[in-house]
């Protein structure tokens, strides 16, 4: 296990390959340190059912854990439409897509910078 306290950063680049391993689709990184408090980052994504969600809860969460940051605060996991999961400065949001589509965070932060994910992405 590595020891070494992740920046911000380097976590959305573990989540957004964790994520996209386990085929979440629409992933957006975005920079929110400027606007908020609530967080340095926000990762978005959607998952395709609430089986698939849970998926990728474990996978970001052990991705992370596995590099030493332990003790996230998770949401909404047994209802399912929609994790939040909260690392403090990295928040990371897994929606079925009706749920993403109502909601529309990125819509309700479009101050926040988007992040260049695609040399972290598989297929892009």
């Amino acid at each position: 296990m590595d020891n070494k306290q992740l920046t911000p950063a380097e976590m959305v680049e573990i989540a957004v390959r964790a994520l996209d391993a386990k085929k979440a689709t629409d992933i957006k990184a975005l920079r929110t340190h400027d606007i908020t408090v609530l967080a340095d980052y926000f990762v978005i994504c959607t998952a395709n059912s609430t089986t698939h969600i849970k998926t990728l809860t474990d996978e970001v969460e052990k991705a992370l854990r596995d590099r030493g940051e332990d003790h996230p605060r998770t949401e909404g996991y047994r209802a399912g439409g929609w994790v939040l999961i909260d690392f403090g400065c990295l928040v990371i949001h897994l929606f079925l897509e009706d749920l993403r589509e109502f909601y529309s965070l990125e819509r309700l932060w479009s101050d926040a910078e988007d992040v260049d994910t695609s040399a972290w992405l598989l297929d892009a």
